[in-house]
């Protein structure tokens, strides 16, 4: 009988200590302001993108579309228009987006196109598979990048690029001197613009692409993921093993910071000169208020890699990664103590 009894104790113990390890984990998460969201879906996640603070799309592993209309509290998956891996997706306005499409490699037939991409015209009920003419067949894709004005960027392996002035109707190779993997890219305006990658590649732009000029930075090998600028003069790139690196004069010169992580960090959005974010491998999630001078780790509440952010503001973004992870900022319910039994 007394066996029992410690026994029941020890039970009630451990499960004591289970629920406030989970309250103690949810609260932290509720005070970063980070929550996870359910996706309905394990797919890798590999890009995210919201038109307002409430309607937006995740895309993914083998065609998966995901779409909401609350903000991130719930994701229906749509009907997808093919089964390549999306990589990423952009939208114009409400109803014209692009997906960046790549086939398995296995699956091609003949000089069939690896990557390729796919628009819609009403808010992604449609899909129209679009072909980049020249583009080599076994050439990857992986990124883009739109401009509301229709001037648009497409950008990968072996340092390819192609670019558009009409939203997609027409795309031009651009000419770069690299021919490394370009993983990341942003544009300001219609003129000035940054692609990174491996090799510690950073190359900058200002008149749309027709010319790029390679940056100077001190990180040998560093293979660089994002970038994000505030203004022609202000931006930040990450990269493995926590790299940040900051500029104040357009990318000439760069300055590393200390990210106080180990973590590749796989994307970086800055809301303006002194706020920004990165997320990475292992669930990473930093923060600074400052400009990047500090930088702090913040919960996710998962050790998934978080692949890709978006800001609409500063209350409102968002983060998708991997096993169809999907983490939302803004303001969270403080998480209530669960009632023991």
């Amino acid at each position: 009988m007394r066996f029992i009894k410690r026994s029941l104790i020890l039970a009630g113990t451990l499960r004591c200590g289970v629920l406030l390890l989970v309250v103690f984990c949810s609260n932290a998460m509720a005070e970063s302001g980070w929550a996870r969201r359910p996706s309905g879906t394990l797919a890798w996640l590999h890009a995210v993108y919201f038109v307002d603070q409430n309607h937006g799309w995740a895309v993914g592993s083998k065609g998966v579309l995901l779409k909401t209309g609350d903000g991130g509290l719930s994701w229906q998956q749509q009907r997808s228009p093919t089964e390549a891996n999306l990589f990423d997706v952009q939208f114009l306005d409400a109803n014209n987006g692009w997906l960046v499409c790549e086939k398995n490699e296995y699956e091609l037939k003949g000089q069939e196109p690896r990557s390729y991409l796919m628009t819609t015209g009403d808010g992604g009920k449609t899909w129209i598979r679009v072909d980049v003419k020249d583009l080599d067949p076994a050439s990857r894709l992986l990124r883009a990048v739109f401009r509301s004005s229709g001037r648009g960027w497409i950008f990968g392996e072996a340092g390819t690029v192609y670019a558009t002035q009409d939203a997609g109707m027409s795309w031009k190779k651009l000419v770069l001197q690299t021919h490394y993997l370009l993983l990341g890219g942003t544009f300001i305006d219609d003129d000035r613009g940054w692609l990174v990658g491996a090799g510690a590649t950073v190359m900058e732009t200002s008149d749309g692409g027709e010319t790029w000029h390679r940056s100077a930075i001190d990180a040998p090998g560093t293979r660089f993921t994002a970038a994000s600028f505030v203004d022609n003069r202000k931006g930040w790139a990450v990269g493995a093993a926590g790299a940040v690196f900051s500029t104040s004069n357009g990318g000439r010169t760069w300055i590393q910071q200390a990210s106080g992580v180990t973590a590749d960090l796989l994307d970086v959005k800055f809301l303006n000169q002194l706020e920004g974010w990165a997320a990475g491998a292992e669930g990473t999630l930093i923060h600074t208020t400052d400009g990047g001078q500090h930088w702090t780790t913040v919960p996710s509440g998962t050790t998934h890699p978080l692949e890709r952010l978006f800001f609409v503001d500063g209350n409102h973004g968002w983060a998708v990664g991997f096993g169809g992870t999907v983490v939302a900022y803004g303001e969270v319910a403080p998480v209530k103590a669960p009632t023991l039994q």
